[in-house]
């Protein structure tokens, strides 16, 4: 498949980077496996998540409630979209910042080998107004929101248990932001398509990038993708490790301003996407974010007495705009910290070991 007009390994310098190598870890979907599975209906769920979040930044939940019919409805949908020649995928784009983009990512100099949907998702709806999407009937639009409105319900429901996790009123304290009419939230569609052609480049224990290493802005992340692998997280000693990939579970990752609204105790993970050079990867991901003039601040409820925040004050539009303006890899929080000589360090109530 086609996914750029130019040759893509022009400039590919960008596209691959040298990292720890990670051989000597096993990664499976079974309890050998380093990334948190949690249950939904477990009774321990809000203490697992709370403890997951503090230590991983991202999770895997199991029996979340929605069907497979609404996920594979629209990566259906979602590969008919990529499977459309260029030229019509071109006219959904380009991305500013919403609609089709192909190997750029934002307006910094960001590359990979990666083609998207970056859609709007107003009061809870994706909106049609910033995309024209070529041939998509009414019925695309509809698995669209359906799936939005059931994976909107799933952070709802995370975030509400971080706060009952946390003893932490009132229970919505979090997710009100992403209930809120004005919520600006985003919902994306990455396409990584088999890259064979590069295989000379990735000896010598370099990487080729499909989506380039960063933290997400918002406050919950909620990512399913098919069944091929690609996604990695890093973990506290920079070490990184593979997400085994599953098409009946969603993946929930700690953002950037739950990271400050925790004030520090849970830490927004950062992540990438390895290019694949025989399957192609789909990733369907919903931005939970709050409204434009929320302010962004640790909550007073859970801020023990004589705690400072290691933060100062900012609404997200404010670091919206800042997250925009700089390159995948920054550390956009750092712009935001405070010169604590002393950081606070704030330790969660013994949590028992994560089921993993």
């Amino acid at each position: 498949m086609v996914v750029s007009s130019q040759p893509i390994l022009q400039n590919s310098s960008n596209l691959y980077r040298t990292c720890k190598s990670t051989s000597d870890l096993h990664f499976s979907d079974n309890n050998n496996s380093v990334i948190p599975v949690i249950d939904m209906l477990d009774p321990k769920a809000k203490f697992l998540i709370t403890k997951a979040c503090q230590e991983f930044g991202l999770f895997k939940i199991v029996n979340h409630g929605v069907p497979d019919d609404t996920m594979i409805k629209l990566e259906s949908d979602a590969v008919k979209f990529f499977d459309l020649p260029q030229c019509d995928k071109d006219k959904a784009g380009p991305a500013s910042p919403y609609g089709y983009g192909n190997k750029r990512i934002g307006s910094n100099s960001d590359v990979g080998w990666v083609e998207y949907l970056l859609l709007a998702v107003n009061d809870g709806l994706v909106s049609e107004k910033f995309v024209n999407i070529p041939e998509s009937p009414q019925l695309f639009w509809y698995a669209l929101n359906e799936y939005v409105a059931a994976v909107r319900n799933i952070a709802c429901v995370v975030l509400e248990k971080i706060a009952d996790g946390l003893k932490i009123e009132p229970k919505n304290v979090l997710s009100r932001m992403l209930k809120d009419e004005k919520s600006d939230s985003c919902f994306r569609l990455n396409h990584y398509p088999p890259c064979t052609e590069i295989e000379a480049y990735l000896k010598g224990g370099r990487n080729f990038i499909g989506f380039g290493e960063h933290t997400d802005p918002q406050v919950i992340s909620v990512i399913r993708s098919n069944n091929t692998t690609g996604l990695q997280i890093s973990l506290k000693d920079g070490t990184w490790v593979s997400v085994p990939p599953d098409e009946h579970s969603f993946f929930i990752i700690v953002g950037d301003s739950l990271q400050v609204l925790t004030n520090g105790r849970f830490k927004s993970v950062k992540h990438r996407v390895l290019a694949n050079s025989v399957k192609s990867r789909l990733s369907m991901i919903y931005f939970g974010g709050p409204p434009l003039n929320e302010k962004i601040l640790p909550l007073s409820s859970l801020m023990e007495e004589g705690e400072e925040s290691f933060y100062k004050e900012f609404t997200w539009h404010e670091y919206k705009k800042s997250s925009y303006m700089t390159k995948l890899s920054a550390d956009r929080l750092g712009l935001f910290e405070k010169n604590i000589i002393v950081p606070y360090a704030k330790k969660l109530p013994n949590l028992g070991k994560i089921i993993l």
